[in-house]
């Protein structure tokens, strides 16, 4: 069984700009507490489109069983301050992409990652409109 991962962002809106606070909850569910290995959360950045593809990490933290915690599924908050760049672009040959992702690393192996998209900034997209 696949686990199901969920992840808010507070205060949700059509884009952040520089310098705004993210606050984000996630979870892990459908999967037994024992299953899961480690948890990743970011905040990172990534390009598609032509030529090569670019990512950078905003913010990241990893959380792995321990005795101080022995179930990862719970409900986590993180918060961070939103950096000055990369913008969020929409370009006929670039994108800029922003997203929280949540990975989880289960024992036997497998990893299962789910990414929730957000904009920084309010750049007018590029793309022709037809």
């Amino acid at each position: 069984m696949e686990p199901l991962i969920s992840i808010q962002i507070q205060d949700i809106r059509p884009y952040f700009n520089p310098g705004d606070l993210i606050e984000c909850d996630y979870q892990i569910d459908a999967i037994p507490a024992n299953e899961i290995q480690a948890v990743e959360a970011s905040v990172v950045w990534y390009t598609e489109g032509k030529g090569d593809e670019d990512m950078g990490v905003h913010y990241f933290e990893r959380r792995v069983l321990s005795d101080d915690e022995n179930d990862l599924r719970q409900w986590r908050r993180f918060t961070t301050t939103l950096p000055n760049s990369p913008l969020s672009f929409d370009g006929e040959l670039i994108q800029v992409c922003w997203c929280v992702r949540v990975r989880a690393f289960l024992k036997q192996g497998k990893e299962y990652c789910f990414e929730h998209p957000f904009r920084l900034g309010n750049v007018e997209s590029s793309r022709a409109v037809s």
